[in-house]
């Protein structure tokens, strides 16, 4: 009997697959699965251990009646409103210094890359101390140099100002790293534009207006859709920073991610959890498609 015959364009594309399959299987098993179980789990009430019980929508009216979650959207929202545009700043600020030849730049470089590698634990650590309310430096150098109350000094990790020390932190930690990006844009701008520029007497404004920034349009988009959906899923700063000891944050700094920990692995309150996330799925596709279809339609007025 003759045995089967494989053509040679299916041995190449089972040798293909068999190199593809332990990584689809396992985004299928770890990642894709769970969103399915959980975008289906959002309709029911399940604590893990009782039989699902199907709910409909009620999952989704109950979170217009839950003070806990308007707060941690809010939080999520504001935090992202102040992150992103900031980080893009500093980055894109340091990537332009350090683009120059200035003495020392490979130091630079590396200690401004160096808090994003850094141990989150670590820096929280030094941030936390720095920050003290009552032994930190910088109330010090509030009360010592600009005379301010000692009895009034800012509570950073608490009350209204928790989400603006998270800001600043997640600014000063990833900074670096979407420096490196932008370091790699700057280097991929040919550098006979800013000389024909500078022949036509262009300044240094001028030159960023005109050259730079136009030249950076792609890069700042990556830039602006990691950051966003970065800064949705923030989690640990949040705990690490504002939530003390216990882990435990309040209104004023909990976030949609720890909330939906809360509910689910706290709570055991899965269904509900589900929901949440689904909401916070939807936030961060809307918002992303958004920025792609700006993207593409600037580049299509560009040409």
């Amino acid at each position: 009997m003759a045995k089967p015959h494989l053509s040679r364009n299916l041995k190449r594309n089972l040798v293909a697959y068999s190199f593809i399959a332990p990584n689809f299987i396992g985004f299928c098993v770890f990642t894709l699965l769970p969103i399915v179980f959980a975008f289906v789990l959002a309709f029911c009430k399940w604590d893990g251990s009782n039989p699902i019980e199907f709910m409909g929508f009620k999952n989704f009216t109950r979170l217009f009646g839950d003070t806990f979650f308007k707060a941690a959207l809010k939080n999520t929202i504001l935090y992202c409103l102040g992150t992103v545009p900031l980080t893009m700043v500093a980055s894109l600020g340091l990537a332009i210094v350090l683009n120059q030849k200035v003495i020392g730049r490979g130091v630079f470089r590396t200690l401004s890359f160096f808090p994003y590698v850094a141990s989150l634990v670590a820096v929280t650590a030094v941030w936390k101390m720095l920050f003290h309310p009552t032994k930190g430096p910088i109330n010090s150098i509030l009360v010592n140099v600009f005379g301010h109350d000692p009895q009034l000094l800012p509570q950073w990790f608490s009350g209204s100002l928790v989400l603006v020390s998270m800001i600043l932190f997640s600014v000063w930690k990833f900074m670096g790293y979407y420096m490196v990006i932008y370091l790699a844009g700057l280097q991929g701008i040919s550098s006979e534009l800013y000389e024909a520029a500078s022949l036509d007497g262009a300044g240094t404004w001028n030159k960023f207006r005109y050259i730079t920034w136009p030249q950076l349009s792609s890069t700042t988009f990556f830039v602006v859709v990691m950051l966003t959906i970065n800064c949705f899923k923030i989690y640990d700063i949040a705990v690490m920073l504002a939530g003390g000891g216990s882990g435990e944050l309040t209104e004023s700094s909990t976030v949609l991610v720890f909330y939906i920990y809360q509910k689910a692995f706290i709570n055991w309150d899965l269904g509900y959890s589900s929901a949440v996330a689904m909401v916070l799925f939807v936030m961060v596709l809307t918002v992303t498609v958004i920025q792609f279809y700006g993207q593409a339609r600037k580049e299509r007025t560009d040409r």
